[in-house]
């Protein structure tokens, strides 16, 4: 990879619970959603460049998912990331530079934990039309089950990321 390439992961938080009287925003992971974020987890380390950093949405969904991920990488946890629009989740990428310490040209892969229908939105939006993966595009397109990863690959620094503007690289569901 160029060091001028940027890689965004989106990964869909993994199957929740649904208990009786917890608010949404407070529903934890269920035991299906326990392995399977560490499957995820175990699948970015094989096939993914490293993290470097997260935004997590704050709903214990995400961040038990990141948690069993044991991925280990500078971390904000972004309010705004829960019940967020793509718009919102582009805004957030274009301000990591702010957000750690390090020089967003140090944080060439990046990690979004988020819900949907927004993960799935925001791949295919910011996906374009030429060079990326017309079969993940597809897939994404008719579910973007929990779990779920994205790669998307852009040419510009984080602060540029715009509609249209990366490459899907790939998409996988660890089962």
């Amino acid at each position: 990879m160029s060091d001028s390439y940027r890689t965004l992961l989106l990964l869909r938080h993994a199957k929740s619970q649904y208990p009786p009287g917890v608010a949404d925003h407070d529903r934890p992971l269920a035991p299906r959603g326990i392995r399977e974020a560490a499957l995820a987890g175990d699948w970015l380390r094989a096939h993914a460049p490293a993290v470097d950093a997260v935004l997590c949405s704050t709903a214990t969904r995400t961040r038990e998912t990141l948690e069993r991920t044991r991925i280990d990488a500078p971390t904000e946890f972004v309010d705004r990331l829960y019940d967020a629009t793509p718009g919102a989740v582009i805004d957030e990428i274009n301000g990591v530079s702010s957000r750690f310490d390090c020089s967003a040209k140090n944080v060439a892969t990046l990690l979004v934990i988020g819900h949907e229908p927004t993960m799935s939105a925001l791949s295919l939006g910011l996906a374009t039309a030429d060079g990326s993966n017309s079969a993940a595009a597809e897939r994404i397109s008719e579910k973007f089950p929990t779990s779920s990863i994205a790669v998307l690959r852009t040419g510009g620094d984080w602060s540029q990321l715009t509609l249209n503007s990366a490459t899907l690289v790939t998409f996988h569901v660890p089962r």
